[in-house]
């Protein structure tokens, strides 16, 4: 079986898939999902192929859900179709189980439930400070000003802004800046945020606090979508993994599934996160029985609990 054939295959099963959990209700409502796509079409003015060419797909409500894939494999459009700001030539894209409306009220209404974070700042940030930034979408709203300090001060606390709130925004560095776009999304208290490439270009430290941001509101109960070309990144943190190429979803599943053998990876040219690609170059006879270790604490952790049994036990 060639690489086309098992892209061909890996496609439909994954449509099929999702297809019928999607369906299973009547209507297609599944509430168990926070967004989903459901054969959408989206071709953009002037271009040859269509962005989106029949995309199912569904993002499970309460995950990290990583989105995959390479520049022009549908990863933009989809979050652009998920707030509304572009809508399907064919095909529904329905929210919390409902269709999205377009009219202008339900627009607005949608966008305080689905939050979006560019993966450039600066389309963004439109006022002087952190502080500022924040509080202008919050005024939009009409919140009482007391209830506008004490969200501002919370999400500044949690991503570690505290201490640069009124220092202009120009004068951040671009992991500062991408915080702050994320904080103003927060503070609105969405129940979905989608990120676009929100650690590229980042050091180590500056991904090292965005993460932790992140997970705190994961906790708090905000389901959280990242596109991300960082195969180690998507592996490690995300729940929930879904595939795009050429408009389509190609494959979804939980980490360990998706990166279990690597051969619709590698046909669509991606490659394997480093720690997945270790442990799948280990004999079988060593990792039976073992859960692919995700991160590098759980592969010291895999690799002692190996070294520690005897050759009798393997």
């Amino acid at each position: 079986m060639d690489a086309v054939d098992l892209m061909r295959m890996a496609e439909i099963n994954s449509v099929r898939s999702l297809e019928s959990e999607l369906l299973e209700k009547e209507n297609g409502i599944d509430m168990d999902y926070s967004l989903a796509f459901e054969d959408v079409v989206f071709h953009y003015p002037d271009t040859v192929e269509p962005a989106l060419r029949g995309l199912t797909a569904a993002i499970p409500r309460g995950c990290k859900t990583a989105l995959l894939g390479h520049n022009g494999s549908g990863k933009s459009t989809l979050f652009l179709h998920a707030v509304g700001l572009l809508r399907p030539q064919t095909g529904t894209v329905r929210q919390a189980g409902l269709p999205v409306s377009y009219a202008k009220k339900e627009l607005a209404a949608l966008r305080r439930r689905v939050g979006l974070v560019f993966q450039d700042p600066e389309q963004q940030l439109i006022l002087s400070t952190p502080l500022e930034d924040i509080s202008f979408g919050l005024r939009g709203t009409g919140m009482p000003e007391a209830e506008i300090t004490a969200r501002c001060a919370a999400v500044l606390e949690l991503l570690n802004l505290t201490a640069l709130k009124d220092k202009p925004i120009h004068q951040l560095s671009l992991g500062q800046k991408k915080r702050t776009a994320l904080a103003g999304v927060i503070a609105m208290e969405p129940e979905l945020i989608l990120l676009d490439e929100p650690t590229s270009y980042l050091d180590p430290l500056s991904e090292a606090q965005l993460l932790d941001g992140l997970d705190s509101i994961h906790r708090k109960g905000t389901t959280v979508v990242m596109a991300t070309h960082d195969m180690n990144l998507a592996y490690r943190w995300a729940d929930w993994i879904i595939v795009l190429d050429q408009g389509v979803c190609r494959a979804a599943g939980a980490p360990e599934a998706i990166f279990a053998g690597g051969e619709l990876l590698q046909a669509m040219g991606l490659a394997l996160p480093l720690l997945a690609e270790l442990w799948h170059s280990l004999p079988p006879r060593v990792t039976a029985g073992h859960a692919a270790p995700r991160n590098a604490e759980e592969f010291k952790a895999a690799l002692s609990s190996l070294l520690g049994e005897g050759p009798g036990e393997r």
